[in-house]
């Protein structure tokens, strides 16, 4: 589809143009909250692992919201930059923890012994059909969040038509080979055996202790200050997502137009994105009088509702893909414009009831909040659509 429609409000403008404006409103809410309950896990995590590192380092034990307010700061003022800008930051952010996850494999398998040997049960049918692979593959598909920022750039890439599709599959693939390849070779290192117990009971530090025993402490310094680097290259980068949503929402009069004021030096939305540092710190601030944990909280919670939120965003766009075709097929084969995007939409549909219905599993957490989240974003959805229909004009994209 992103070769026909082009649009900074990504998920929304392919809801909108392919189910109609009321769906597409109630697409763009869900993808607003969604988006900015990712951001502020990513504040949440940032705070917490960024204190470690300077307590390890001997320095003093700062509270994380501090550390989340500094984050606020920088995303503010890289958000203003043009995206070539967010781009070259953002790739060379992720080569680097690239580099040092690639060490730490290629050092664990150089490292094997007949007393951790190189094996594939991780991969083996045993494994993959064990009890609990619902709940893995929600994690799976939750690992791929944002990989739809490819369309949401288009209106500001070169070739969008030849550029989005590749940038696409080259992502996802990308993706889940690093992923695959890593989370074997972790596997390796702690025995399949005894991985499950590891990863229970080390979660936040499960591959800091296999780079501090294998790479040595100053590797495990350095990968930790990666992670922080990355965290904020995904802050940066979920911001300038929700920038370009209220950035396309306000040139349409969905929303208020102020948010179509571009930066008239980089024409970046740079209102858009003074509102939603602003709204995101603002919820940060309520987490930090609440005294709630930064990362069994914060970003575990706000993790759950965002992963929840864009699955059910997946759904909707698979269904708006059949849609647009169905009307005009375009020149594609049925393949391409019915029988992938409707397989598209049952595997999401069986991951999103799967997370709807395991979510004390998925958050660690049996609060009544969490149990709520699909009620709230069916809730936040049916507010967008009574938006839409109070709208008397619906201006097109």
């Amino acid at each position: 589809m992103s070769g026909f429609v082009l649009g900074a409000g990504g998920f929304y403008t392919y809801i909108k143009t392919g189910l109609g404006a009321v769906f597409g409103m109630a697409g763009a809410l869900i993808a607003l909250a969604t988006y900015t309950s990712v951001a502020i896990a990513l504040y949440g995590l940032f705070g917490y692992f960024l204190n470690d590192l300077v307590r390890l380092a001997g320095g003093p034990d700062v509270a994380w919201w501090i550390y989340a307010g500094g984050l606020a700061i920088g995303v503010l003022l890289c958000g203003v930059r043009s995206i070539e800008f967010s781009g070259r930051l953002l790739g060379a952010c992720m080569l680097a923890e690239i580099a040092i996850l690639l060490m730490l494999s290629i050092a664990i398998l150089v490292t094997t012994s007949p007393a951790r040997p190189i094996a594939f049960a991780p991969f083996g049918a045993l494994a993959v059909f064990s009890p609990g692979l619902g709940v893995a593959l929600v994690f799976v598909v939750s690992s791929f969040i944002g990989f739809e920022a490819t369309a949401i750039f288009g209106e500001e890439a070169r070739d969008p038509k030849r550029t989005i599709p590749r940038a696409t599959y080259i992502a996802v693939i990308l993706i889940a080979i690093f992923y695959a390849f890593t989370t074997w070779s972790i596997s390796l290192y702690y025995g399949p055996e005894h991985i499950q117990q590891q990863a229970a009971k080390n979660t936040a530090t499960l591959y800091l202790d296999a780079i501090n025993g294998l790479l040595g402490r100053p590797a495990g310094y350095l990968m930790e200050g990666l992670l922080a680097v990355s965290l904020f290259a995904c802050s940066l980068s979920f911001h300038n997502t929700i920038n370009r949503y209220l950035f396309a929402l306000g040139r349409e009069g969905a929303l208020w137009r102020g948010f179509a004021r571009t930066n008239r030096h980089h024409d970046s939305p740079a209102t858009a994105g003074i509102v939603q540092i602003a709204s995101a710190s603002l919820i940060v601030a309520a987490f930090a009088i609440a005294g709630s944990d930064p990362y069994a909280v914060v970003f575990v919670w706000m993790s759950t509702f965002g992963s929840l939120g864009i699955l059910l965003l997946q759904v909707m766009v698979s269904l708006a893909v059949m849609a647009f075709f169905w009307r005009d097929h375009r020149g594609l084969n049925v393949w391409q414009r019915f029988v992938a995007p409707a397989l598209g939409m049952a595997g999401l549909s069986v991951c999103l009831t799967l997370m709807a219905v395991n979510l004390d599993l998925v958050s660690s957490s049996t609060s009544l909040v969490v149990q709520s989240f699909p009620v709230l974003l069916l809730a936040i959805g049916l507010a967008g659509a009574g938006l839409a229909l109070r709208r008397t004009e619906i201006v097109p994209t």
